[in-house]
């Protein structure tokens, strides 16, 4: 409490501060009365004309440059096949610190000069101080596709078999959308993502070192996926279908509309989603006589999945601009999805000398009910014509799921004899999530173009899971104790964080933040009665170096500390069931993870960025395959310490005037050193991921794109993962005057995305291969319509429960 109002006391004093005007400016670029998208716009001096900021046009034909200081300025405007457009000379003053331009029209030159299509267009990848930006209409592929797919082609990011995702081969990533929660983790957030349309998506933010005012969580670093924003005084929006074929059908519909009068800003996105899709788990492993330590019998498993089921995401909003100065605004979140599984498998038991012995046949079938809403309340000031503004947000969320668990076992020996009676187990598993959250931001400009944020946040999350176990034999039900549990946990973190950022110069900028999160957890387990209370603080530091030595090369130096913090359902001690003799369970005793890490950049002419990086994560929380008897089981645990170096480079070039190129390439070497139940582990292994993406322009209205992936074996905690691949392509075809748009794609085209994985410690000898349904192809239409005058696009706040609901689910 006292932090508190310490923070307090320091905001209101800076906020009478006095301080030099920070100004912003505003305009648009037009071509034939069209929106003119990636356009280059340079803020320039007009006593020399010096460059003092750059940006690219949105979709939509918007810039914008922040944080100006007082003076006169002009602002010019190129892009291929025109010429150099100017603006009109303007001041930034005190009394007039917002500048909004009129509309910049951008001129062709002759076609002797340039036999070019003239429109403009975003590039695929833009490289940020910060951050990595995807823009998702850029590639063709992506029309039709999920928020998934869109993720697994950015650079540096990878999604494992269960859904998981990570950056530059580094687990715990924060992933937001709109700076606002995700709702799930793990596997169940990339069934979610896989409903979310690509036609509601502008861009894919990847930051690997996030500054202060993020929550701490996410030893990767944060991934936030942003939506399309009105920016029609009037109504705007697009409809989307698409329609995809693998083994099975599937089908995406989605629309958004967004309608803005006056001082009232509506805006709404729904989404309707059916998958039908199959996987095949394969596991080999060897039982061993725990005397001499030699192979007793081997265990040849397959598990043969089909899943489907219907999705619905409604998204409903209002933004209320009370003043020039101050925006109300409330979101609804409302995401229903209901799936069904079948997945019969064999075990095939064999002695050592690989004779088989006996037979185990399982069906196990799931329905899964998942239901979440969630809302968002928000509130954004300017306090005076310096730019000192505050914003925060109030958050609520609510989450049920119901999942029903049926398996039968049947036993015959090698002959197909039954050589025991069938057993049944029934499992009912309901589990009810509340998030509350709220948080307050506050900014302040400073002299020369320097920056003073600050901030709090609370959440609380409680969870209550439930697991009743029933089992059925020789036709009579009993309770199944063992596998029965009611465990119930609460969390409170309370946050607060600073950030201060200068020039140092004209050609070195210089930014410092630190976050407090202070700590406070329970869980019980109601049926064992045992519990457990944590209570830690913790700082996390960030700093950032950037060094522009002409308008060609620059560099960048930043480090920071993060925390990854268990998911809810990681320390769930439950037990979800493969088959009867492997399964997957919780670990309530899992500690967070700390990372330390450290980046040196270099970016040449906006177009190729070369990173080299340096991470150190204490107790890396892994899923660890164990054995007991007969039995394997996944669960997740902190096993050791990780050390990894990694170089990137990221190049987005034009190789013509008909074809773009864009390649990203990871080398990292991974090193780990701990001890599983006294063993001890001590692994290195160097791994490298190369993601391309080349487009092609055919003509005006039609363009091609090849893209793939390529990763070579590398460490997934203890297991050790086999290269995998694909390669994908697409056409392109703009209809209806431009406002439509016809796209036809495949995925993983030679069906090369498969993966093997081996597992080799103690008294494990393990040995997955999966495949699923990665080869589609995809027909999709998408149409989109306006009416109004554009304007700048609605600023809207972040949330305040990013982290908490990011961990629901995994």
């Amino acid at each position: 409490m006292k932090f508190y109002v310490l923070l307090s006391c320091i905001i209101l004093f800076l906020s009478n501060v006095s301080a030099q005007n920070a100004g912003t400016v505003s305009g648009n670029v037009s071509n034939n009365n069209k929106a003119a998208e990636g356009a280059t716009v340079a803020l320039l001096k007009a006593k020399d004309s010096a460059t003092i900021k750059l940006s690219v046009t949105s979709k939509e034909g918007l810039f914008s440059f922040e944080n100006v200081a007082n003076g006169k300025y002009l602002v010019s405007v190129t892009t291929v096949g025109h010429r150099k457009s100017f603006s009109r000379l303007f001041e930034i003053t005190p009394s007039a610190p917002r500048v909004l331009l009129p509309t910049v029209n951008l001129i062709a030159l002759p076609k002797a000069l340039a036999d070019v299509n003239v429109t403009t267009k975003r590039a695929l990848v833009e490289q940020r101080i910060d951050r990595t930006i995807v823009n998702v209409d850029a590639s063709i592929t992506n029309v039709g596709t999920s928020a998934l797919e869109v993720l697994e082609k950015s650079p540096g990011v990878s999604v494992d078999r269960d859904g998981n995702i990570s950056l530059k081969g580094k687990a715990g990533v924060l992933v937001m959308v709109d700076g606002r929660p995700t709702q799930l983790g793990g596997a169940d957030l990339a069934n979610l993502l896989r409903t979310m349309n690509s036609n509601q998506l502008d861009q894919i933010e990847i930051m690997t070192n996030p500054p202060a005012r993020y929550d701490a969580a996410g030893n990767a670093g944060i991934i936030n996926i942003k939506t399309k924003k009105t920016v029609t005084a009037g109504y705007n929006g697009s409809a989307s279908v698409a329609y995809s074929q693998g083994r099975y059908p599937k089908t995406t519909e989605g629309m958004n509309f967004n309608y803005r009068e006056g001082k009232v800003n509506l805006f709404t996105n729904l989404s309707h989603n059916y998958q039908k899709r199959f996987s095949i788990l394969s596991i080999d492993r060897n039982i061993f006589d725990s005397n001499t330590n030699s192979v007793e019998n081997i265990f040849n498993q397959e598990a043969n999945r089909i899943s489907a089921g219907n999705s619905y995401n409604a998204k409903i909003g209002v933004d209320f601009f009370a003043t020039k100065k101050t925006t109300l605004g409330a979101v609804v979140n409302v995401n229903s999805r209901g799936m069904s599984s079948n997945n019969p498998n064999i075990t095939n038991i064999s002695n050592a000398a690989k004779t088989l012995q006996s037979i185990t046949r399982a069906e196990v079938g799931n329905e899964t009910d998942w239901n979440s809403i969630s809302t968002n309340v928000n509130f954004r000031t300017v306090l005076d014509k310096t730019g000192k503004e505050i914003t925060s947000d109030i958050d609520f969320a609510k989450h049920t799921m119901d999942n029903n668990l049926f398996m039968v076992n049947s036993y015959t020996d090698a002959t197909g004899n039954p050589y025991r009676k069938a057993d049944t187990l029934t499992g009912l598993l309901p589990q009810q999530i509340n998030v509350y959250s709220a948080r307050v931001d506050y900014l302040h400009p400073l002299k020369k173009n320097a920056r003073f944020e600050a901030g709090i946040k609370s959440s609380v999350v409680k969870t209550d899971n439930n697991a009743n176990y029933d089992s059925i034999q020789y036709g009579r039900v009993s309770h199944d104790f063992n596998r029965s549990n009611h465990f119930v946990y609460e969390e409170n973190i309370d946050a607060a964080y600073a950030n201060f950022s200068t020039p140092l110069s004209k050609k070195i900028t210089a930014q410092f933040g630190l976050r407090v999160e202070n700590t406070n957890a329970k869980g019980r387990q109601r049926t064992t009665g045992e519990k457990f209370d944590r209570h830690y603080t913790q700082l996390f530091p960030t700093a950032y170096l950037q060094y522009k030595i002409n308008d060609k090369n620059s560099f960048g130096a930043n480090l920071g500390r993060r925390v990854s913090r268990p998911s809810y359902q990681s320390l769930n001690p439950f037990i979800k069931f493969i088959d009867r003799y492997t399964f997957s369970q919780g670990n309530p005793n899992l500690r967070p993870s700390i990372s330390n890490n450290f980046e040196l950049s270099h970016t040449w002419k906006n177009q190729i960025t070369t990173t080299i990086n340096y991470t150190n994560i204490k107790d890396v929380i892994e899923e660890v395959i164990q054995q007991k008897g007969q039995e394997a089981y996944n669960m997740p645990a902190n096993v050791s310490s990780l050390n990894q170096f990694g170089i990137a480079v990221n190049a987005n070039t034009p190789i013509a005037k008909w074809w773009t190129s864009s390649i990203n390439l990871n080398v990292y070497n991974d090193n780990y050193k701990g001890a599983i139940n006294g063993t001890s582990i001590n692994r290195a292994a160097t791994s490298f991921t190369v993601t391309g993406t080349q487009q092609f322009k055919v003509n005006k209205t039609l363009t091609a794109e090849v893209n793939g992936r390529f990763r070579n074996g590398w460490l997934e905690g203890i297991m050790r993962v086999r290269p995998v691949g694909f390669i994908g392509a697409g056409l392109s075809q703009q209809v209806l005057k431009t406002k439509g748009m016809l796209r036809l794609t495949a995925r993983d085209i030679f069906w090369t995305q498969r993966l093997k994985g081996v597992t080799q410690y103690g008294n494990v000898d393990f040995e997955m291969r999966q495949v699923s349904e990665t080869q589609v192809v995809t027909l999709g239409f998408s149409y989109s319509f306006s009416k109004g005058k554009k304007i700048a696009p609605v600023k809207r706040t972040a949330g305040s429960a990013n982290e908490e609901q990011n961990r629901i689910g995994q």
